[in-house]
């Protein structure tokens, strides 16, 4: 990728962390899983408290609810996953306060890395969890109020964030660790 104390690069960070989660996917997606459904609890518990509230100031403000734990659990993923590229185990001990340092460093290290890494994920939940939820939902929905939708299509765009956030945390987790730790080239394949 980069030689010590250089800022990691976009694209070879990108190809590391996706040949990192193709090699530990296992541990990755159990982590990005775990992670999901604790922050599925008050994901769909923000949506329930403005579930018929007219208001776009109610959806907005549920939006960067769910943002902020959206952004809490990512660093905690970063930190689990810290020791993926080094042969490491899972680690879950200090994992927020451990993820949150990477993701500091990553941002002020290699800023275009970590924006290339929010892209590409956000643009493969997107399709995940766009087109389900405006077929459940309709457009209107999906943008503003939810405007008490049926129980079942409310469902299926829970479900759809669900999947979307457990594909897509892992691999942000591994830009994150590549472009803010101190060791930016991993092992050889087979790790």
């Amino acid at each position: 990728m980069t030689g010590p104390g250089a800022p990691a690069r976009p694209l070879p960070t990108v190809r590391t962390a996706l040949q990192l989660l193709r090699g530990h996917w296992r541990p990755a997606y159990l982590t990005a899983v775990a992670a999901t459904l604790a922050n599925t609890v008050p994901d769909v518990v923000r949506q329930l408290l403005v579930w018929d509230d007219p208001r776009v100031g109610a959806a907005v403000l549920v939006d960067v609810v769910g943002f902020l734990t959206a952004v809490v659990a990512q660093l905690w993923v970063t930190g689990v996953l810290a020791g993926l590229p080094e042969g490491g185990p899972t680690r879950v001990a200090g994992a927020l306060r451990r993820g949150t340092g990477l993701a500091w460093t990553a941002v002020r290290r290699a800023p275009a890395t970590v924006a290339a890494g929010v892209v590409l994920g956000g643009a493969v939940s997107a399709l995940l969890t766009v087109p389900a939820s405006v077929a459940a939902l309709g457009l209107p929905r999906v943008l503003g109020p939810l405007d008490a939708p049926a129980p079942g299509a409310f469902a299926v765009a829970a479900v759809s964030d669900v999947v979307a956030s457990a594909v897509t945390l892992p691999f942000l987790a591994l830009v994150l660790v590549l472009a803010g730790g101190d060791r930016l080239t991993p092992r050889a394949a087979g790790q």
